[in-house]
């Protein structure tokens, strides 16, 4: 089986864009490792190195989250916010997360900090891009309290932890990723590849308890289709 490929080249790349996108594609949906989308490429007659196929996710990863970014619709005013633990070489950061009332993603923070600092740091980057909140969502960490009440001072703050559950279910994949990866190397690290990650998984992972077969299968082909959009937006 061989990828077609239909779409301008890339400057300065030897495989066209359409190898490129797929193995970014395959990299950040399935729970692969380089190796392994450098073995589904040789399946398909491409021969590239796990040190290329690292290469491709790290440049046009960010690519691909910044296009999401820009192209999903509103959030909603509902947000759930969480922080989870996350070593790095043997030092405890913590990864602050927020998600929306749908479950999308809406921004990740590595920190080494879970203070009323690291807490007012990840409320003002949400609300610079989001705007402020009708609700907050949080468990009862009481560094959240401070900061909610001086930057969204009208919004209805919730500190429960039963409350916070569709949050805690956004962390499973992370843990998988990181378990794959044998842990991140550097917060930096961290950063760049959860937050290209999630936005990736915003597409191509909808509710699909909520929907019908039907359903599914329009959202997977809109999906495909932004992918091809996003794809041929690619530059060097």
């Amino acid at each position: 089986m061989k990828i077609p490929c239909t779409m301008p080249r890339l400057k300065g790349y030897r495989f066209p864009r359409e190898i490129v996108a797929y193995a970014v594609w395959t990299y950040h949906r399935f729970a692969l490792s380089t190796a392994d989308v450098e073995d589904l490429l040789a399946e398909r007659g491409v021969m590239v190195s796990r040190k290329t196929v690292r290469n491709w996710v790290n440049r046009f990863g960010r690519h691909f989250a910044d296009c999401i970014k820009r192209d999903r619709p509103g959030a909603s005013d509902k947000w759930h916010l969480d922080e989870v633990v996350v070593p790095i070489n043997g030092v405890k950061f913590w990864l602050w997360r927020a998600v929306d009332t749908n479950g999308d993603v809406l921004d990740i923070l590595v920190q080494k900090q879970r203070n009323a600092k690291a807490a007012k740091r990840f409320l003002k980057r949400l609300m610079d891009r989001f705007g402020a909140p009708r609700v907050v969502i949080t468990d009862k960490l009481r560094s959240c309290i401070k900061p909610i009440r001086n930057l969204a001072a009208n919004a209805d703050h919730r500190a429960h932890k039963g409350l916070n559950n569709r949050i805690e279910g956004s962390h499973r994949p992370t843990r998988k990723r990181e378990k794959l990866m044998g842990r991140f190397k550097s917060p930096r690290q961290a950063q760049r590849f959860l937050a290209d990650h999630h936005q990736i998984n915003t597409i191509f992972r909808p509710r699909r308890h909520l929907l019908t077969a039907t359903s599914y299968r329009h959202a997977r082909s809109d999906a495909f289709d932004l992918w091809s959009i996003y794809t041929l937006e690619m530059t060097a």
